[in-house]
């Protein structure tokens, strides 16, 4: 499973944004300041080795493009989440939210709906 940084996140999320792009249009996508050339080459060289990112060379340059889904990666850390955090236990994970955040009836009445859809899924 990958985890990534912080900085390599917020740079996946810009490739997830942009589809592919040189460093300088990765750059442009931070808010001022913007960080440094040489860093966010890094870092995106940083993935590329992890093989999050693929690359296509014209010359010297190399344009960027993300090898997994924003879903990919969203499921495997929610499923790390709960793994690591709360002993893979579904029930642990809705007894946090229910009890830390502090839940409206839509919200409530939505998760019902999902948990319902859930267990008539595997029911089936």
């Amino acid at each position: 499973m990958i985890t990534l940084t912080k900085a390599e996140e917020k740079i996946m999320k810009i490739l997830w944004t942009i589809d592919k792009g040189f460093i300088k249009d990765i750059i442009e996508q931070y808010p001022n300041p913007k960080p440094l050339y040489n860093s966010v080459s890094t870092i995106v060289r940083v993935l590329v080795q992890k093989e999050i990112v693929g690359y296509k060379a014209y010359g010297n340059s190399h344009q960027y493009y993300p090898l997994i889904s924003k879903e990919e990666y969203s499921k495997g850390q929610m499923k790390r989440l709960v793994t690591d955090y709360y002993n893979n236990s579904l029930s642990q994970v809705v007894n946090f939210f229910t009890e830390s955040k502090k839940l409206d009836e839509k919200e409530l009445d939505e998760a019902m709906r999902m948990l319902e859809a859930l267990k008539a899924k595997k029911n089936d």
